[in-house]
């Protein structure tokens, strides 16, 4: 076997992901992407019925907080042609959008951040100096001064003297890979910190529409929260203004921490614009509509495909035909049952595990067994090419329809920056993908909250359709799509529902889009596509994977799901 660099865990990511690079010199030759937990979801719901499959759908990952529960109720609601009351729709938008800030911004500075700022360099920064810094970059935001950084680098040195780095742990710091000078890692470690405290503010919008979070609750037909302006056990004027406070606070902190960050540590990475581009396709299924899911038209994030980086074209999306969407699995350790060289669309899709059969090794191990199974992700294609989902496809898809403000925030970014736009398709472009993204939500957040208020004072509070709601008026049988776009990609849940329950579940996520393994043609996944051609500095610290499998902002646990060793159940809850 080929002596390959492993990197197991890949860290700061939700679930458990596996790389291995296979090396020509300091180079990437290949690159293999192993999701290590094993799918279980879609069987558990088999069954059940469907009014309650978001709760369950839900359960596939505790990050996502809300993503699976969206695309469960709007897969029944589809297979029912069952429509939601406009105040639905915008509530849902508006806990989407919540969604993506909160996202984007943590996985910036919490998952993200630390492959480009040396928490340790801040030890030796001047706070004068990033004081400086910190008033050029975003000069109206206020916790600026030399005495806030001294004592933040106070705070810093305390970790660092009790021998405890904490959150800040098992770094490679001190890597030459690292550029930014010491007033700068101080001024992002600062922010670190900060956002931690800004996102428990954030996340109550989920609580007052959903009841909770993580995990709010969703309704087929509509959203669970009644509006009643004069009731204390509804959403009435004091929650709706609060929901403008957290809407106020997301944006304070986009536009004056979040965009001018990115934009000055990217200042010193242009390099990374010619690096880690992956397939060159890319895929949205379209998401935010003014007037329901039934008129895609309405929708603010288009759907389509775009192939080869060609922005003239944008290729329409059908996510009910066969030929479309497919799954393989010849680099996936299950089986179907027309062979492990076919491709299936969800709504025949299987969930057969054969670990063993498949060529999964035995623990320890050194490395996979490419030539078979290697993977617990599927691998999704779109008209048989493998296509990358997320930020930087939504912000390529919006720029290619000539949207106004992602026309300009792109030709803002690329003249910040001094690039070319051939700069967006890299790791780079991920990122600041991702945070111009950030924007646009958060600014249609404000006038879609205008919206909700202009139709309660119109006298419209409905926020549920009871017309369907009961299995006897639903068909003998029915299929469906719920899909959107989460925060990480397009995201689909696909139902077949006969005599009222749940006969079989699908649901292709976008970290399985973008992590999955090859398919029966050799094609690689995105991941593994973006990593060929990085040159590694250092083996044993390959910050370089680190930095393009983060631009991702990877999901594994949506992607795969935990079972013990043995295939038994870990735990069954029973609800009576």
């Amino acid at each position: 076997m080929t002596e390959r660099v492993v990197v197991d865990p890949i860290t700061r990511i939700e679930g458990h992901l596996r790389i291995e690079a296979q090396m020509d010199g300091d180079k990437i030759a290949q690159a293999f992407s192993s999701g290590t937990m094993v799918r279980g979801i879609e069987l558990i719901l088999q069954g059940r019925d469907p009014r309650d499959a978001w709760a369950y759908a839900q359960r596939i990952c505790g990050v996502c907080t809300l993503v699976h529960g969206i695309a469960s109720v709007r897969s029944v609601e589809d297979a029912l042609n069952y429509t939601i009351p406009p105040n639905a729709q915008i509530i849902r938008n508006l806990m989407i959008a919540a969604q993506y800030v909160h996202d984007h911004v943590m996985h910036f500075y919490h998952l993200h951040a630390l492959d480009w700022v040396d928490v340790v360099s801040a030890l030796s920064a001047d706070p004068k100096a990033t004081s400086d810094l910190a008033q050029m970059v975003s000069p109206q935001y206020p916790k600026s001064s030399p005495g806030y950084f001294s004592d933040m680098k106070k705070k810093l040195q305390g970790f660092v003297e009790g021998g405890q780095l904490g959150i800040f742990a098992k770094g490679y710091w001190g890597h030459p890979a690292y550029k930014l000078p010491p007033e700068a890692n101080l001024m992002a470690v600062a922010h670190y910190l900060e956002a931690l405290a800004w996102q428990r503010d954030v996340v109550k919008l989920h609580a007052i529409f959903g009841g909770k979070n993580p995990h709010p609750n969703f309704l087929v037909g509509g959203v669970p929260c009644a509006i009643d302006i004069d009731s204390d056990s509804a959403i009435n004027a004091k929650k709706l203004a609060q929901v403008q406070e957290v809407i106020t606070k997301m944006m304070a902190f986009v536009d004056q921490v979040y965009i001018p960050d990115t934009l000055a540590i990217a200042c010193f990475y242009k390099d990374w614009g010619a690096q880690g581009e992956g397939v060159g396709n890319f895929m949205c299924y379209g998401d935010l509509p003014a007037k329901g899911m039934s008129d895609p038209e309405s929708y603010m994030i288009p759907a389509g495909v775009i192939l080869n980086r060609d922005l003239s074209t944008i290729h329409p999306v059908d996510l009910n035909n066969a030929d479309e969407i497919q799954e393989f699995v010849s680099s996936s350790w299950y089986d179907y049952s027309g062979g492990k060289e076919q491709g299936l669309h969800p709504y025949d899709g299987e969930t057969e595990l054969n670990y063993e059969g498949r060529g999964g090794p035995k623990p320890p191990y050194e490395q996979l067994n490419v030539d078979d199974g290697y993977s617990w992700l599927k691998s999704p294609r779109w008209k048989g090419k493998a296509m990358e989902v997320g930020p930087l496809a939504r912000v390529l898809m919006l720029y290619a329809s000539g949207h106004e403000q992602t026309k300009e925030l792109v030709g803002m970014t690329l003249n910040k920056l001094d690039v070319p736009v051939e700069a967006l398709f890299s790791t780079l472009g991920r990122t600041a993908a991702r945070t111009l993204e950030t924007k646009i939500m958060v600014d249609a957040m404000q006038n879609w909250y205008n919206e909700l208020i202009a139709n309660i004072k119109a006298g419209d509070s409905k926020t549920f359709n009871e017309n369907l709601w009961e299995p006897s008026s639903w068909p003998s049988e029915a299929r469906g799509v719920g899909y959107m776009e989460a925060p990480r990609g397009a995201l689909a849940h696909w139902i077949v529902i006969k005599n009222g329950i749940i006969d079989n579940y699908q649901a292709v996520v976008p970290s399985t889009w973008n992590a999955g393994p090859r398919d029966n043609d050799g094609q690689a996944g995105p991941y593994e596509a973006a990593l060929q051609g990085h040159a590694l500095h250092d083996p044993k610290q390959p910050i370089e994977i680190l930095r393009t499998i983060h631009s991702f902002d990877p999901c594994i646990a949506c992607a795969v799901h935990l079972t013990d060793p043995d295939g038994e159940e870990i735990m069954q809850v029973k609800v009576t």
